[in-house]
């Protein structure tokens, strides 16, 4: 019973492979999105002004940092999860992939979320004469909630890994 048990539970780790692929859904709708953006941008390249040319590329370049945030999550999470890819040899294969455990995956996740908030929170500085002063203060609060979040996780796990280091532990 016990091994029958243990077996379901084991198999039940594919449940998350469609969600894995359903990422990537949410990649190509970024993309639609991106391209979107830069066909509007096209037409009114020379007569845009210069603050709002910064803000259409600060949009672009959140989209292509939640774009790898994405690919990173979808592609380390499977990995971590479900299965190991099986990439042919001689094929082009990610320098971090089969590399990144959960641990390294929630640093890279909650650094990723820190850059995609100062991004965030550029764009609303750019614009910051049609902002009240309260939206202001709660934009740059819930961003440095991100930064103070990431800079914990990172110091527990620096410490957690110095006491499996000091216990004699593989990392």
């Amino acid at each position: 019973m016990e091994r029958l048990l243990e077996n379901m539970m084991y198999s039940a780790r594919w449940i998350l492979a469609p969600i894995y692929f359903g990422l990537s859904f949410a990649l190509l709708a970024l993309a639609v999105k991106f391209f979107q953006e830069l066909a509007h941008l096209a037409p009114h390249l020379l007569e845009i002004a210069e603050a709002d040319l910064i803000l259409v590329v600060l949009s672009l370049v959140d989209m292509a940092l939640v774009g790898g945030l994405l690919v990173m999550v979808m592609i380390s999470g499977y990995e971590n999860f479900v299965s190991q890819l099986d990439i042919e040899d001689g094929r082009e294969k990610l320098s971090w992939l089969g590399k990144m455990d959960s641990g390294s995956l929630k640093m890279k996740v909650a650094a990723s979320i820190v850059a995609i908030s100062s991004i965030h929170l550029l764009k609303v500085f750019m614009n910051a004469q049609n902002i009240p002063n309260d939206k202001l203060m709660w934009y740059v609060i819930i961003h440095m909630t991100f930064v103070v979040s990431a800079f914990g996780m990172g110091v527990l796990d620096k410490l957690a890994k110095n006491e499996k280091g000091a216990a004699g532990l593989p990392d």
